[in-house]
């Protein structure tokens, strides 16, 4: 009998052995990437068709020089005139945010896939989403001018609508992810649809509602200056008025003031966001935050932690009214009387609302049927140079914000200072209405798209500087240290970990603000900032409204073409 030992186990020869095979990659994301490269190509060609270097800035620099001699001293209207500027501007685009909010929540409703109630109804929503992202703020205003006449009514409604996209966008996918455990539990207890949206998913929905609505309040105040220069009431309009008859000095005190008032909002909605959501809301809003405010506390009433609370009593319902408790409800009470202070003094009134209402559709047909102004071919340049526009400010736009966004993080800054001191620098940048930027470019470049790519370009510094950052501190440190720990080098670690984990996110956010930007130069044509938005103007201004809509049209065709090209980076990325 043979031993067990003697037994051989057939060996398999060697040329049967492959090593395992790396994932292919799928054909979609090829396309993906091929796609990006060519927008990097057209990019890198725009920037230069634009004639944007350093020349340009060479020739413009004595324009600049004599701009600014003539802006110095600033120049301020009496305390009262300007805390009436103010609170005008500010009733509008509170009334505005509360309006958008209004029309969002029942409209991303019908868009998320679990609170749907089908699939075309669904199609439907996104679709609206969309379309209220394409069409310009300033468009809108111009329409309800014409219809309401000169105030505050048709900044509120402009920007009220203008925001739906947005906020809407966001609400619908906050309520997609949200846990569905809550709204099975209410269906399981005989709950109707109703009653397992009101209890199941608004609930849990309350951080991205409150999030969305303080960002949206911050996009609008920076919105309503473009909509002073087509006749809305606040401080836009009278910094319209002070530049179109060279009151620079005023024009640029009345700018500095907005300024202010931009970074207060944003101070104020970072304490909002950390009052209502507490732990949850984001560290990086603290860390700049510490820049003002060195001794915020880490606990207390920002956070919503400040007192112990002790558990509800067996058997009760409502919660206890503990510290937390009647923080949130003094904090509720306070924003309604806000908002009703601000509908009493917006200077709205019912007479005009209906007066309005009986002139919309006369109104509307005037834009129908459109029309090519007998210029077609200087039209489609003009959408060719918004896209020009759109791709040289992106790409200057991130090149420019990669040393923000490094100096930004915590993981790559020298020390926490430096990283809390160029987050609130990149703040700043954020706070500064786009429309100012412009007319700064305008003045040194002159008329033109080469000064609407400029101001997208600082625009997407502000964006792409958080997103870098915020990657950076999000990376896994695990892959890092494994690098490291094999002898590699500082910078052999940032290319082979860090930049290969931020990388594919990176991609999604350029196009995003891509999408944005191309939004974003149709409206500089307001001050003569080139691409399509100044025909659009300019149309509007001799009563060519079909013209107008021809223009929509091409800008409409062109946010959904950009909007499908993010939509396909997001599902790769994912």
């Amino acid at each position: 009998m043979s031993s067990v030992l003697d037994r051989t186990v057939p060996v398999q020869p060697s040329s049967t052995l492959e090593m395992p095979r790396k994932p292919r990659m799928s054909w979609s994301k090829r396309g993906l990437i091929a796609t990006m490269v060519l927008i990097l190509v057209l990019a890198i060609w725009s920037v230069i068709d634009l004639r944007i270097n350093v020349a340009t800035f060479i020739d413009g620099w004595g324009n600049a020089v004599d701009f600014l001699s003539r802006t110095v001293p600033l120049k301020f209207p009496e305390p009262a005139e300007i805390l009436v500027m103010i609170g005008q501007t500010l009733a509008i685009v509170l009334l505005a945010t509360v309006l958008g909010f209004l029309l969002s929540l029942p409209l991303a409703l019908l868009a998320a896939k679990n609170t749907t109630i089908n699939g075309p109804v669904r199609a439907f929503a996104r679709a609206l989403i969309v379309l209220e992202r394409a069409v310009p703020d300033f468009i809108i205003a111009i329409f309800f001018v014409r219809v309401f006449g000169l105030g505050a009514l048709p900044g509120i409604l402009a920007l009220g609508l203008g925001s739906v996209g947005f906020m809407a966008k966001l609400f619908a996918d906050a309520i997609e992810e949200i846990d569905p455990g809550p709204r099975e539990a209410l269906r399981a207890a005989g709950a109707g649809t109703f009653q397992q949206i009101v209890g199941g998913v608004l609930p849990g929905l309350r951080p991205a509602l409150v999030a969305t609505t303080l960002h949206a309040f911050d996009i609008n105040l920076r919105a309503s200056v473009i909509l002073g220069f087509v006749g809305v009431a606040g401080i836009g309009m009278h910094i319209s008025a002070a530049l179109d008859t060279m009151n620079y000095r005023l024009g640029l005190g009345l700018t500095l003031i907005l300024l202010i008032i931009c970074l207060a909002a944003e101070l104020i909605s970072s304490l909002v966001r950390q009052a209502q959501l507490g732990h949850q809301s984001t560290s990086s809003g603290r860390r700049w935050l510490a820049v003002f405010l060195p001794h915020l506390p880490e606990r207390g009433w920002l956070s919503g932690r400040g007192s112990t609370s002790k558990a509800a009593a067996p058997g009760r319902v409502s919660p206890p009214w503990n510290g937390q408790r009647i923080r949130h409800t003094g904090l509720v009470i306070v924003t309604y009387g806000i908002i009703i202070v601000a509908a009493a003094t917006s200077g709205v009134s019912l007479n005009q609302i209906a007066g309005g209402f009986g002139k919309a559709l006369e109104t509307l047909g005037l834009y129908f049927p459109p029309t090519d102004g007998g210029i077609p071919e200087k039209l489609l340049a003009a959408m060719v140079e918004t896209v020009q526009m759109g791709l040289a400010g992106t790409l200057i736009g991130l090149v420019l914000a990669i040393p923000f966004g490094l100096l930004s993080a915590r993981t790559i800054a020298p020390n926490p200072t430096v990283s809390a001191i160029f987050r609130a620098l990149v703040v700043t940048i954020r706070a500064v209405p786009g429309i100012i930027i412009g007319i700064f470019f305008v003045v040194i470049t002159g008329l033109g798209a080469t000064a609407g790519a400029l101001a997208l370009a600082v625009g997407a510094i502000g964006f792409f500087s958080k997103v870098i950052a915020d990657s950076l501190e999000e990376v896994d440190v695990r892959v890092q240290q494994a690098i490291r720990s094999s002898g590699a080098g500082a910078a052999q670690v940032f290319f082979a970990a860090t930049l290969r984990q931020v990388a594919p996110a990176l991609s999604a956010h350029t196009l995003h603000q891509l999408d944005s930007n191309l939004r974003g130069a149709t409206g500089l044509g307001v001050i003569g900032a080139g691409g399509i938005g100044f025909f659009m103007m300019n149309a509007s201004r001799v009563l060519e409204y079909g013209v107008v809509t021809s223009c929509l049209i091409l800008v409409v065709v062109t946010v959904l073409l950009s909007e499908a090209l993010a939509v396909w980076a997001r599902r790769e990325v994912q």
